[in-house]
């Protein structure tokens, strides 16, 4: 059984392009879904193979789709590709390297909701990338497998491609709906959720692009391979980003449940000479970091969970014993102070506040109340904002200052 699914032929010159995926197998999955599969089949599919979201929350996907109530609005389909998480760049490498896969996933999927218009939400900075993707649509278009009646099914799909504006925001799936709209992006007040009121009041499915990438191979292969690749709860393998101390950092298709120290010591070749292990953040940097002595975790949603942290973005970046965990807080706590929307009070005041702090400490001016003013700010922002940047703030500012308070009162 082959290890690698999303990511088997990266190596392949020109996968990008439609006549090179279609050597390689490429769009049989649609033709097996829209000829031979009625929507009802292919969310059963997608539901037995326990594929949970790989953008952060891990929610399962068939179950995501099965919300969208009967109506005769339009219903949408929104690919989140803003991937904005600090240390977190797998989906670049789907988007450059196979294209055509995500849009297959695209086609399959609107297919089985009764979408016939999708949006893929690129990251801003992802010029090269966003010129790939039309690119591949272009593509697509010409050989019949997008626009009117593709492949003579009586289905009808189009795709665009939306630049964002370069707010990490946007990634969280309403205010990513409010700057599709051209508003604002910031995030709504849930209920209602996007499965039944989302782009323009229409109900809409927001996928994140491995999650969609995932849905090909799971209707060629099937449910029961999918999981066996994976967990029996947690199906299919994971694209883990690896970055920072590494001696080989970069992106390692896995199975989920491998373990973390595996990740870093096997697969990423350890830490570069002379560099201890001090700590990870599992899951980009929203995720609760780990100590040297945690690694020994299986990398799934429940495992990390357990131990009270998050496999996020499946992002894991490898802190060395030489770097100050003040210079890691002083990152954390910048970029959300940064990109806060402001919307909510604890949210914009407490990240600023706590921002000010650490730097205040960084530059030898720290007092001795300085870290519980730190965890007392943190702890008022967690579960207390529309959307879960607040949280993912508060996490790992809470885990770093609680976990390394001796290290940070060396500086005061």
């Amino acid at each position: 059984m082959k290890e690698k699914v999303l990511t088997e032929h990266f190596g392949l010159e020109n996968l990008y392009k439609i006549d090179v995926y279609q050597k390689q197998g490429g769009y049989r999955a649609t033709e097996k879904a829209l000829k031979k599969m009625s929507p009802e089949e292919i969310l059963e599919e997608v539901k037995k193979a326990n594929l949970r979201g790989r953008g952060g929350a891990g929610f399962p996907a068939g179950v995501k789709w099965s919300f969208v109530p009967p109506t005769d609005k339009p219903r949408y389909l929104c690919v989140n590709a803003d991937e904005g998480e600090p240390g977190t760049f797998k989906d670049r490498y789907i988007m450059s390297h196979n294209p055509h896969m995500l849009l297959e996933g695209i086609i399959i999927t609107s297919f089985c909701v009764g979408i016939n218009a999708a949006f893929i939400y690129i990251r801003g900075e992802y010029e090269a990338i966003a010129l790939r993707l039309e690119q591949a649509i272009s593509e697509a278009y010409e050989k019949g497998f997008l626009g009117k009646n593709i492949v003579e099914s009586g289905f009808d799909l189009d795709v665009y491609v939306h630049r964002g504006a370069g707010a990490y925001i946007c990634g969280e799936e309403t205010a990513l709906l409010e700057s599709l709209e051209g508003k604002r992006g910031n995030p709504r007040l849930k209920p209602p959720f996007p499965a039944s009121v989302g782009l323009w009041q229409c109900p809409t499915v927001i996928n994140n692009v491995e999650t969609i990438s995932n849905i090909p191979h799971i209707i060629l292969n099937g449910a029961e391979w999918f999981i066996k690749k994976g967990l029996p709860k947690d199906g299919g393998t994971r694209i883990f980003g690896v970055s920072g101390m590494v001696k080989n950092p970069g992106i390692y298709e896995l199975p989920l449940g491998t373990s973390l120290k595996d990740i870093i010591f096997k697969h990423a070749g350890g830490m570069k000479e002379g560099k201890k292990l001090k700590a990870v953040i599992p899951g980009g940097m929203s995720a609760p970091i780990l100590t040297a002595d945690e690694i020994g975790i299986k990398m799934d949603f429940d495992s990390l969970v357990e131990a009270n942290s998050m496999l996020g973005s499946a992002a894991i970046i490898v802190i060395d014993d030489k770097t100050s965990i003040l210079d890691v807080l002083k990152v954390v706590t910048k970029f959300y102070s940064h990109e806060s929307c402001g919307q909510c009070t604890p949210c914009r005041i407490g990240n600023s506040w706590i921002n000010k702090i650490v730097k205040r400490i960084a530059e030898g001016k720290g007092k001795k109340e300085d870290i519980d003013s730190i965890l007392r700010l943190a702890s008022n922002i967690e579960g207390n904002t529309l959307c879960p940047l607040g949280d993912a703030a508060a996490m790992p500012i809470l885990s770093i200052t609680k976990k390394f308070r001796k290290e940070l009162e060396s500086h005061l």
